[in-house]
């Protein structure tokens, strides 16, 4: 019969491990955490491949004494709390006294430490949870932790580790959040010996001197340019009733929310921030959306760098392992305060001009020279343009290209459509082999019959016959009306071309690589560290499909060439739309394939090559997509599983018209 008895210490630690530490940046974020709530104004963090072999954090703060050092790794041992009423009003990052006991049990730990004012520091040693004894050392005020060997005793953990450029990702996403919180604080990262960051303290003692060094402090995080362009938001709301648990205050909401123009798929620059504690709400986060409702694409998430401060006892830290989600005593109040701040600063401003922030107003003489400049500089860059690539709305090369004997660029339709008329655009197309003949397979001096005969004879194999039966129309720009010999058909442009795009360049991805345009200058790009982690550990990957990328110090990467099917889009948009794509991936479980995630950045670039709802098209382009459709499997459904046509029979017809 199983017998009831407390376990050894080190098992209850290696236990709460499992719970406070997931990955080298849990570690990060604990010893950061202790940095600050310590005083300190600067702090230093060194990372060896992915911290899995080294984490050293460094700070200048009150130091241990060392008659305390073994009760620093002691299980729920801690300064910041003395009773259970101080849970309810706690003021520091830390107060559980679980993390340094649960870190030196699944490493190889040294904590050292001295006190301002003393001789010596000390220095205790902690192997897999068995703890050494205190020893005088040199070191300078402050304490500098060492965990080597993360997870060494427990090596299913380790095992579950990823790449070190993937765990840097979170190591720097968790510093991060750390240092936006204290923009007082002196940070720098490093990774084997490569200074990634290194953050000077900013910000002043008045309110608006804080949000400015507060801004200084976004910009060296993520760039000048999106810290100019970000929307300065505030207010105070005071508590009216005085609440049971503690005395009355008022609720300071103030930071940056970027205009709606920038925006991202996802919520990774959504920064909140509660009392100094980097925190995750969804009601906040819904309360944004809302605010950034009727002003941004449907699918897209705002930016936000936003604070708030309110007295302790109204919010309780204690109800994650982490510390990252909270509840409040009063959320509703937060989520109105939230929402009618935004609204009504959206309201007050002129979007549109708030869009060119940043910009630097020039005078008259010097604008002029800069559009002269910037127009030589153009024509020039046309006419020794080399590459495949041109910045039209449509791609549309320079006249001489399709007559400079240089390779023709990759069009998926003919750029020069007409533009769209009536609101019911009624196109008709009757086949006639002779004339579709001549428009896929026969050379034309007309730039429009060249580019159709291109992408025609791409897409349809001399065997097949046009798969079309009496006429087809576009209809609203959108659809094309086919008659058949059962009915007529409505087919979805946009949805017939991505799939016919998906599987014609399915098999290259998956030979070789799909055709690529070097940039005449590479572009850089800016992006969060989990971004360049997930960018940079899959540059293999992203090479077969026509990107190609290299590490440009920091965050930024440069592309080198985008795809070739692609050149109408900006390199930096295809990446960030692949780049979401490899972070959902990433999530996803074990069993996924590389195969699997090539297919799902496929279909988002065919999305994106794709001729788009609301294009008009030519007679010659409505005859080349329909004869590519009878060699495409599967072309009843898009690559995202939409119908791409619907039937209906004469019978159907006949029906509704009361006919039968």
């Amino acid at each position: 019969m199983p017998v009831i008895r407390p376990l050894p210490t080190a098992v209850v630690n290696q236990i709460a491990a499992g719970e406070v530490v997931e990955r080298p940046a849990s570690v990060v974020k604990e010893l950061m955490e202790n940095a600050v709530d310590a005083g300190a104004t600067r702090v230093d963090v060194a990372i060896e491949r992915g911290g899995a072999d080294l984490v050293r954090v460094s700070d200048n703060g009150r130091g241990v004494a060392p008659d305390e050092l073994l009760l620093a790794v002691t299980n729920h041992a801690t300064s910041k709390i003395a009773s259970a009423d101080e849970l309810f009003r706690v003021g520091t990052l830390g107060f559980r006294g679980e993390a340094l006991a649960s870190i030196s049990a699944i490493s190889r730990f040294l904590l050292r430490s001295r006190q301002e004012g003393a001789a010596e520091g000390a220095e205790l040693a902690v192997l897999g949870g068995s703890v050494g004894e205190v020893a005088p050392a040199g070191c300078p005020v402050g304490t500098t932790i060492e965990v080597r060997d993360l997870f060494f005793n427990t090596p299913v953990r380790q095992k579950f580790l990823k790449t070190p450029q993937t765990e840097i990702g979170h190591v720097t996403e968790t510093f991060t959040r750390v240092a936006l919180a204290a923009p007082s604080v002196h940070f720098t990262l490093s990774h084997n010996g490569r200074t990634l960051h290194d953050l000077p303290p900013c910000g002043g003692q008045g309110r608006q001197d804080e949000l400015t060094g507060w801004r200084e402090r976004i910009a060296a995080l993520f760039g000048d340019d999106l810290a100019a362009g970000l929307i300065e938001v505030a207010s105070d709301e005071p508590l009216e009733e005085q609440q049971d648990s503690g005395p009355a205050g008022s609720v300071r909401l103030s930071g940056f929310v970027a205009h709606p123009s920038h925006s991202r798929a996802n919520n990774r620059l959504q920064y909140l921030l509660l009392n100094g504690r980097a925190i995750r709400d969804r009601a906040l986060q819904h309360a944004l959306g809302e605010a950034y409702r009727g002003l941004m694409i449907t699918g897209r998430s705002p930016i936000c760098f936003l604070r708030l401060e309110m007295p302790p006892h109204l919010v309780d830290v204690n109800v994650h392992p982490t510390k990252l989600e909270v509840r409040f005593v009063d959320s509703g109040r937060l989520y109105s305060q939230l929402l009618g701040t935004l609204r009504s600063k959206f309201l007050a401003s002129d979007l549109r001009s708030l869009g060119q922030q940043g910009a630097e107003p020039r005078d008259g003489d010097e604008a002029a020279e800069a559009a002269a400049g910037e127009g030589d500089l153009v024509g020039w860059a046309k006419s020794r343009l080399s590459q495949r690539r041109f910045d039209g709305p449509h791609g549309d090369a320079p006249a001489s290209a399709g007559r400079s004997g240089g390779a023709a660029p990759f069009k998926a339709f003919p750029a020069d459509r007409t533009p769209v008329g009536e609101p019911l655009a009624l196109r008709r197309f009757t086949p006639d082999p002779d004339r579709t003949g001549a428009a896929m397979g026969v050379a034309a001096t007309d730039p429009r019959s060249e580019q159709a005969a291109e992408y025609a004879t791409e897409y349809t194999t001399p065997s097949e016959p046009l798969a079309v039966a009496g006429k087809a129309m576009q209809l609203h720009n959108r659809y094309l009306v086919v008659e058949t010999e059962s009915g007529m058909e409505v087919i979805d442009q946009h949805a017939l071309h991505e799939r016919v795009l998906y599987e014609q360049i399915r098999p290259r991805a998956l030979a070789g690589g799909l055709e690529k345009q070097k940039l005449l200058v590479p572009e850089p790009v800016d992006l969060t560290a989990e971004e360049a982690a997930a960018v940079l550990e899959n540059r293999e990957l992203l090479g077969r499909l026509g990107i190609d990328v290299s590490p440009f110090g920091g965050e930024t990467v440069l592309v080198e060439s985008c795809p070739a099917m692609l050149r109408r889009l900006r390199p930096e948009e295809t990446l960030r739309g692949l780049v979401e794509k490899l972070l959902a991936s990433g999530e996803a479980p074990d069993g996924v394939t590389e195969r699997d995630i090539v297919d799902e950045l496929l279909h988002s670039m065919s999305c994106k090559a794709a001729v788009k709802y609301g294009d008009p098209l030519t007679d010659e382009e409505i005859a080349a997509l329909l004869a590519a459709r009878p060699g495409t499997e599967n072309h009843h459904h898009c690559p995202h599983g939409r119908a791409t046509s619907l039937e209906f029979s004469c019978d159907e017809l006949d029906r509704r018209f009361d006919r039968v």
